[in-house]
């Protein structure tokens, strides 16, 4: 694997923490996602998504080429792009209201929660993707993933605040 594959397929390394590697991925992806959302709001967030989800799919690609092993627990880039997507409610009802973002705090909990859940899970299409195999099912189970936690955030944000009650 060649040096920047493993730094961006590892977060810099944080895949190799034990243990639950794809959780530290996904711990560290909120600070990240603070940062895109606080610089840019919604729009930066997005872009820097499309941005690790491409990167990703290049790093999983050289870093699983001479491997036998197609998804390495040490490659969590594709927790960090899942778990952005996650977020992706959050950061859109922060930028289009004018709110802190961090002023919704739970829904960070809930977004993480329901990632990791998803994601270890793999229920339906989750599951379908991960089988498919080579870096698109790598990265394609956690995509998935994220846009099913990030529904479930909004189903969770209406139920608190009473609009589905």
């Amino acid at each position: 694997m060649i040096p920047l594959a493993r730094r961006i397929a590892t977060l810099g390394g944080i895949g190799y923490l034990r243990p639950a590697p794809g959780t530290w991925g996904s711990l560290a992806t909120l600070p990240l996602a603070w940062l895109f959302h606080w610089l840019g709001g919604f729009p930066l967030l997005f872009a820097a998504t499309v941005a690790v989800i491409l990167q990703g799919w290049w790093a999983v690609r050289v870093a699983t080429r001479d491997s036998a092993e197609k998804d390495p627990s040490e490659i969590v880039i594709d927790e960090v792009a899942g778990q952005m997507i996650a977020l992706f409610p959050l950061s859109y009802a922060a930028w289009t209201r004018g709110l802190d973002i961090t002023a919704l705090w739970p829904g960070w909990i809930a977004a993480l929660l329901l990632f990791r859940l998803f994601d270890i899970a793999k229920p339906g299409p989750v599951g379908w993707a991960d089988r498919q195999g080579g870096p698109t099912g790598v990265m394609l189970d956690d995509i998935i993933a994220g846009v099913f936690a990030g529904i479930g955030v909004i189903i969770l944000a209406g139920l608190w605040h009473g609009v589905m009650g």
